[in-house]
């Protein structure tokens, strides 16, 4: 069995980065519209949301997914928590997903059962997409580096790790040199 993840944060604090060329309604509309596209390339897996924000909680919810409150965690533990929950109820491997990625195809083949699946952004630092084996007891790490260290997490738990280079899942929307791909 498995289920797609995704990690969301408050529309109202969302892409940040993106200020100098966009103000907060227009951060949190592209925020709740790259997160629609990349809950809706989860069909037909079960769904989570791993959140601490109401307004979040209730667009996951109307979009089919499930919540999984995860208040003042921050990025890394709110995932590994979620993961450790999904194992809990039977996952066998998580498919974690940023909610940023503008040209996201189907996720429901992303992964193989009993292999760490990493595809890194378009520079090879971050990690844009994750399949993990849910009881493995992996560590996330984000932030820059973060496909580093998850190559590196994989061999310590003694897993096999195969990396999937795809522009729809290594684009991602983070600088304001990305906007243009989505307007």
């Amino acid at each position: 069995m498995r289920a797609v993840l995704v990690p969301v944060k408050s529309f109202r604090s969302a892409k940040g980065r993106l200020a100098p060329v966009m103000g907060p309604e227009g951060r949190a509309e592209l925020a709740r519209e790259l997160a629609s596209r990349v809950l809706a390339a989860a069909k037909p897996l079960p769904l989570f949301v791993a959140c601490d924000d109401g307004d979040v909680a209730d667009f996951a919810i109307a979009r089919g997914a499930r919540v999984l409150w995860t208040p003042g965690r921050g990025l890394s533990a709110a995932v590994g928590a979620s993961v450790v929950h999904l194992a809990r109820r039977g996952f066998e491997l998580v498919v974690v997903a940023h909610s940023d990625l503008p040209f996201v195809p189907s996720l429901a083949e992303f992964g193989r059962p009993g292999v760490v699946t990493l595809a890194p952004d378009r520079v090879a630092q971050g990690t844009n997409v994750a399949a993990v084996p849910a009881a493995s007891g992996f560590r996330f790490s984000y932030g820059p580096g973060s496909f580093d260290r998850h190559r590196a997490e994989a061999e310590r738990l003694g897993l096999v790790w195969e990396v999937v280079r795809d522009w729809r899942l290594a684009t991602d929307v983070d600088h304001p040199s990305d906007v243009p791909l989505v307007r």
